[in-house]
């Protein structure tokens, strides 16, 4: 999109305004008293400058904007008052209809569109009542209120195309995340594929080549390959290596162990993840508990990972059996998602 330098605009109105106070100045003898024009050409002069100051935001502050149509009111006023009205020979000392066509211009274009129209307005009804309709045409204010409702037009077309312009760019940003999170879905899916079709791979070899037929301990070895299938689908994020070792050193010494991910910690990455499973391996290596539950924390909680562990009465429980009555509570741990944090037990 090419734009245009804000100096060069800038630069052109400060020259297109400043024509009109050289007419003001020119036409200073027309006049009865030329010192009611002096003062407005000064008020021009001012709020034109504050209203083309470089430093200035892009939307006109409300003040100035009706300190502008002060301005408007009062100059048409003031060199209105010292011209015959009936009178064709004004000439240039009209000035003012031009200059406060040009001031609301500059309003209109700083966004303030409403207070513009309100200045126009005051100078066609001061023209019609100090020289009658016919002069609407003849003083140049039907041109005034021309520019004026352009810029009008003009700004609320650009704020339009500015609005759609920030939601095509939002929806884009949207799409290429959407992509880019289902691009990492899919990676993720293949990366855990792989390692379950490694991790299965020899058993159902074994299977094949057996017929079936399997030992009680190749069986009870498939239930465990089934609970760490099982992990890789509902675990997610909650394992690497050092989990996976101490999650099936648990299981075959008994214990029910469960993870699940729910996805709340998925922006952890890097050292911070590998923190947090670190002691997640640690409190399933440390705990004696016949059944072990390690869950991610909700949203928007300073938790990352609640591991539980429960200890039977009953010291014959099955890694693959039903709850039994009577768990008390081995192990309570929060793990932070801030590393630096100290572990809640």
């Amino acid at each position: 999109m090419i734009t245009v330098p804000r100096g060069l605009v800038l630069g052109l109105a400060a020259l297109f305004s400043a024509y009109h106070v050289v007419l003001g100045i020119y036409s200073l003898g027309v006049p009865t008293h030329p010192a009611p024009a002096i003062v407005a050409i000064v008020l021009y002069s001012v709020a034109t400058a504050l209203s083309l100051w470089p430093n200035g935001p892009v939307r006109m502050p409300l003040s100035l904007a009706l300190f502008n149509v002060a301005v408007c009111a009062t100059v048409p006023l003031l060199v209105g008052s010292q011209l015959d009205g009936s009178s064709s020979t004004n000439g240039y000392a009209t000035w003012y209809v031009a200059a406060v066509g040009t001031l609301m211009t500059i309003t209109a274009t700083r966004k303030q569109q409403g207070v513009s129209l309100v200045g126009v307005i005051f100078l066609m009804l001061h023209t019609i009542v100090w020289a009658g309709p016919g002069a609407l045409a003849s003083m140049g204010v039907i041109g005034s209120v021309v520019w004026v409702v352009v810029a009008v037009l003009t700004s609320q077309a650009l704020a339009k195309a500015g609005r759609d312009a920030r939601q095509y760019a939002l929806a884009e940003r949207e799409a290429t995340e959407w992509q880019a999170a289902q691009e990492a879905h899919l990676d993720e899916r293949q990366v855990r594929l792989a390692h379950t079709i490694r991790l299965a791979a020899p058993m159902l070899r074994r299977i094949v080549e057996r017929g079936g037929a399997l030992s009680d301990a190749e069986r009870l070895e498939c239930r465990y390959l089934e609970a760490a299938v099982r992990d890789e689908i509902r675990g997610r994020k909650l394992l690497n290596d050092a989990v996976r070792q101490e999650v099936m050193a648990a299981r075959r010494r008994g214990a029910i162990v469960t993870l699940l991910d729910e996805g709340t910690i998925d922006d952890l990455g890097g050292r911070e993840l590998d923190e947090v499973l670190g002691r997640l391996a640690a409190a399933i290596g440390g705990t004696t508990a016949d059944k072990i539950i390690a869950r991610t924390s909700a949203n928007g909680s300073d938790t990352a990972i609640t591991v539980v562990g429960l200890s039977s009465a009953d010291p014959s429980v099955s890694a693959l059996g039903q709850d039994t009555p009577g768990e008390e509570v081995d192990l309570w741990l929060e793990i932070p998602r801030d590393p630096r944090s100290r572990a809640v037990h």
